[in-house]
């Protein structure tokens, strides 16, 4: 068992559907500050987020039915750079929905819509 699997608890992988593949990539690259690599598999292009070897990871999958600003949130790291992430967020037409706040002992988090219409958090250790 690795390390990325080694507690129940523990998200491992998540699928986020996007109705642009390309418009995506360029949201998440900027907002996470990571490297997002367009893949191809079996005739099925998507993107993957950059992330370690026992690091959560996903990708981006096209299907625009399936975005959503309800449901399940998923909280994106974003530690020490949160207000900058919320700057890409509203650049590459996301949407605040909750503005940087603080959440007690466990840091700070924002709550947007990405440029797909999905809702997602953002959480930093600091108000950076």
């Amino acid at each position: 068992m690795t390390d990325m699997h080694s507690s129940p608890d523990r998200v491992v992988w998540f699928d986020l559907p996007v109705a642009d593949l390309e418009r995506a990539s360029r949201f998440y690259g900027a907002v996470l500050g990571i490297k997002v690599s367009q893949e191809k598999f079996d005739n099925f292009k998507f993107a993957v987020l950059e992330h370690g070897p026992v690091g959560n990871g996903g990708c981006l999958i096209p299907n625009g039915k399936e975005v959503s600003a309800v449901g399940i949130l998923v909280y994106m790291n974003v530690d020490g750079r949160i207000r900058d992430a919320v700057r890409q967020v509203e650049k590459l037409g996301g949407r605040v929905l909750e503005p940087v706040k603080g959440i007690g002992p466990h840091g700070f988090r924002a709550i947007v819509l990405d440029s797909e219409g999905n809702r997602i958090g953002l959480h930093s250790n600091s108000d950076k």
